[in-house]
């Protein structure tokens, strides 16, 4: 792999002027949709950078969150770019003042949504404190923002391979009733209620990153299908018209599909979306891997077009920046990390086909997903780096003010 090497000096006085000079033209996050071109571009946000109990008792000890771990990258083959180093340094991600940077860089190169990932176990909230960082940020109305409830199973082994040597389940992503209802309670109260909360015809966005779990949660599909009627009422009496109810998706055999056999309960994928009140799909990242960036984004991306025909809701696309999780996993070698063409101009002809497929599809919002704003464990961010500086968000900004369509 070719890596592109960029002076130090050049990248720190870039990000130095860039955050101190460059403006955002618009005061609040609606507007600056509006500038857009009503593209709403929304990048994931892993929120475990930071000391909370929990995670410091379980899983990272030292007190600055899972950067315990992304500090500890080693190479496993010739120029494979770890440990990853964030340009802005190791900053807490419960920080106000850090997300007030994190806020006016992303605005500034046109990534006007954070989805973050949102957590329950063991009856309490787990990794909180980054979203309610984001919600004290001064600059906090320039950025609308979801939750994705990420309702999958925790692994030891995963999270800290140097704390755990073998799969240990540390917290289960299924809920009874009881924490439900104070889940739903609490996510209206605390988070749809903000201004800046993202909705699609006025409906607060919610997205599930796991449907098996949820169906596990309440015993098959009717008793899920009773949950979410439950939510949506709850949601209503706070005021808004309804609830916007997303799920996560990834293909089987080239076809989008939910849930597992078992799961399903031998229904299709529409009958399952009409059953729960399914309003949308889209994924958290491409699907599989490929150590070459330009297939497993063809791979991905011919998907889009047979999933739109299929689903009888709205898909929405995804651009993925990368993959490369072995931080977290000491025995994941050269083929397990998307290594080959993997540069910000390679992922900006793929958020461009990402842009595409949105202004195709104008029946639809113009919601397009990356992976992600800071998944630095799994190498996949749109922070600078020392590698990369502010490629990655430059990228962003170019295709989605129509100069990378221009010489594309």
């Amino acid at each position: 792999m070719k890596i592109r090497q960029v002076s130090l000096s050049i990248i720190l006085l870039s990000g130095f002027f860039c955050f101190f000079i460059c403006g955002v033209n618009s005061s609040s996050a609606q507007e600056k949709a509006k500038e857009d071109g009503g593209y709403s571009v929304a990048a994931y946000v892993w929120p475990s950078c930071h000391d909370e109990p929990m995670s410091r008792e379980t899983l990272w000890g030292e007190g600055i969150g899972e950067w315990e771990i992304i500090k500890k990258g080693k190479p496993r083959f010739e120029g494979h770019y770890q440990p990853r180093v964030p340009l802005w340094g190791y900053q807490m991600d419960d920080d106000p003042l850090a997300w007030e940077q994190k806020i006016k860089a992303a605005t500034d190169h046109d990534v006007n949504t954070f989805i973050f990932d949102w957590y329950w176990f063991d009856g309490k909230p787990f990794l909180e404190e980054a979203v309610n960082g984001f919600l004290q940020a001064g600059n906090k109305e320039k950025m609308k923002f979801y939750l994705m409830w990420a309702n999958h199973n925790a692994n030891g082994y995963q999270w800290n391979h140097f704390r755990y040597q073998k799969d240990t389940m540390l917290w289960s992503g299924e809920v009874d009733w009881d924490n439900y209802k104070i889940v739903v309670e609490r996510v209206i109260r605390q988070y749809f209620k903000q201004p800046n909360y993202f909705k699609i015809d006025d409906k607060p966005v919610f997205s599930v990153y796991s449907l098996r779990e949820l169906v596990q949660s309440f015993n098959g599909l009717e008793g899920t299908r009773k949950a979410l009627d439950y939510f949506r009422q709850e949601v209503q009496k706070a005021g808004f018209p309804g609830l916007h109810f997303q799920a996560l998706s990834y293909g089987r055999n080239g076809e989008p599909y939910l849930l597992d056999e078992k799961n399903s309960e031998g229904k299709s994928v529409n009958e399952i979306i009409e059953l729960l009140g399914i309003n949308s799909i889209t994924t958290y990242h491409w699907d599989g891997i490929d150590e070459d960036y330009l297939k497993w984004g063809e791979r991905e991306t011919s998907l889009w077009q047979k999933w739109s025909s299929t689903l009888n809701v709205p898909y929405f696309p995804n651009a993925s920046v990368g993959y490369d999780d072995t931080p977290r996993f000491p025995k994941k070698g050269k083929e397990s990390v998307v290594h080959y063409h993997n540069t910000p101009e390679s992922f900006a002809a793929f958020l461009q086909k990402a842009k595409e497929y949105a202004d195709s599809h104008p029946e639809q919002p113009k919601l397009i997903t990356i992976n992600a704003w800071n998944e630095w464990v799994e190498g996949s961010y749109l922070e600078p780096d020392m590698l990369n500086g502010y490629g990655y968000l430059e990228a962003v900004k170019k295709v989605m003010n129509g100069e990378y369509a221009k010489y594309k």
